[in-house]
């Protein structure tokens, strides 16, 4: 007995010294894959271009399909295994001419115009307009509490996110619904019109637009949203008299137009049946030009492939980048891309999407089917000791929308997650531009995501 334990006893340190070399060479290669993102990466020129040369990519603009030939081509010069162009149908929806919202009867403040952006999705006023009393509310409940009464009437959404919020994304998410939902709601009780607070923290003068999804029973009605210093003016007003408003839009939906996602991929060398996905959406609204949201996204994914390539890696797994179509009114690549992936019987062992901005990396959040979440959680959380030098750390929460219908393939879903408190001051507005995007922060998080890449390939789940 004390011979075996004497073995046992010379036998540990080996283990431990064989668990910290492993843990070293990691260590190191993490290094590696930060230096070369730091001092070699393209992600920044890749976003310069998109965002300048092409602009906001609304989905089935001319726009947009330059950004599907640009990032093809792109992927196409890295000297991937594969590149090829996923069709799709997206609904193509167009902003038409310069929005009017005006207050037209304050005795207190005469005519005042509102700086406003009609809602993507949304029906126009007519060439004409409207103009109607208006009704202010802080979310979608009230508006079934006064019922009838708002018949002829436009509702105003003046539901603020929340400060006290931490996370600005749950913010978001707890304010988004009388975006998405309001005009539907109120058309439900014969209003006329919606104007919605524009989802950020920040008072400023920079409406905010976003998609909005009608209810097919009920009748369409236009929605616009306004700026935060407009919404707080409409509000005081509407304190000290009745408050009539002009709207005018001229948006309107023209059907579907054909589009594609991009995807490029390096095949696996020992594993190819297990994929690892980085993606964001190569779609953006246009009154901007989309560099946080989702042009930052797009080049991190395509610089974990480059980088890949640069630093001679060659992945067990296959690696496979996905630009998704029509995430931000539709959701059509997205669909079309898990549809595909489910009918060839794929397994994603792990995806990452990137749509949260490209400011500093904090780490990422993580979901998953619930029969197999929490043993690969589990895995994943043994690394946190090696992304932890970087400011990163992995928790649970959400994933992305393109991604989140590859849960039932029963891999992890990452969610790229950089620091969030400015994301909404750009997020859906004219001011989402290159400049917004600081080029050492871009880098970092195309790091960030390569690193955890380097893990999931190395070491599976």
């Amino acid at each position: 007995m004390i011979k075996y334990l004497a073995i046992l006893l010379c036998f540990i340190p080996l283990c431990l010294s064989a668990q910290q070399q492993k843990e070293e060479v990691d260590a190191f290669f993490i290094r590696k894959i930060y230096d070369k993102a730091l001092t070699d990466a393209r992600c920044y020129s890749w976003l310069d271009y998109l965002t300048h040369r092409i602009g906001g990519r609304l989905a089935g603009s001319p726009q947009a399909a330059a950004a599907v030939e640009y990032t093809r081509q792109m992927l196409d010069t890295m000297g991937l295994d594969t590149v090829w162009l996923q069709p799709c149908m997206v609904p193509h929806w167009v902003r038409g001419e310069k929005e009017q919202v005006r207050i037209v009867n304050s005795l207190k403040m005469g005519t005042i115009e509102l700086k406003a952006l009609a809602l993507g999705n949304s029906v126009g006023t007519g060439p004409r307009g409207i103009t109607a009393e208006v009704v202010e509310v802080k979310g979608l409940d009230d508006v079934d509490s006064l019922g009838e009464s708002l018949r002829g009437k436009i509702v105003f959404y003046n539901g603020p996110m929340d400060p006290t919020e931490l996370n600005t994304f749950n913010a978001y998410g707890k304010a988004a619904g009388q975006r998405v939902w309001g005009a539907s709601r109120a058309s439900r009780y014969g209003a006329v019109g919606v104007l919605v607070r524009s989802l950020t923290t920040r008072l400023d003068d920079i409406p905010h637009t976003g998609s909005l999804a009608y209810d097919d029973e009920l009748p369409r009605i236009p929605a616009l949203a306004i700026s935060t210093n407009d919404a707080e003016l409409l509000s005081r007003l509407l304190q000290d008299e009745p408050i009539r408003v002009f709207l005018r839009s001229t948006c309107e939906m023209m059907g579907e137009a054909p589009s594609y996602s991009v995807i490029g991929e390096i095949r696996g060398s020992e594993q190819p049946e297990e994929i690892i996905l980085v993606g964001g959406h190569l779609d953006s609204w246009d009154v901007g030009a989309g560099a946080h949201d989702d042009g930052a996204g797009c080049v991190h994914a395509m610089e974990v492939l480059h980088l890949i390539k640069q630093l001679g890696y060659r992945p067990k797994r296959t690696i496979r980048c996905v630009l998704f179509m029509n995430e931000e009114n539709g959701l059509r690549g997205g669909r079309a891309y898990w549809k595909w992936s489910n009918d060839r019987k794929e397994y994603h062992m792990a995806a990452i999407e990137s749509d949260r901005g490209g400011f500093t990396p904090r780490g990422f959040t993580a979901d998953g089917h619930d029969d197999v979440f929490n043993k690969k959680f589990k895995k994943v959380a043994e690394w946190l000791p090696l992304l932890e030098p970087y400011g990163l750390a992995i928790r649970k929460g959400g994933s992305g929308a393109d991604i989140s219908g590859l849960k039932e393939q029963k891999g992890l879903l990452f969610g790229f997650e950089p620091d969030s408190q400015r994301y909404f001051d750009y997020h859906h507005t004219a001011i989402d531009t290159f400049d917004a995007v600081d080029k050492r922060e871009l880098e970092l998080g195309a790091a960030s995501m390569m690193s955890l890449v380097y893990l999931l390939d190395k070491y599976g789940l």
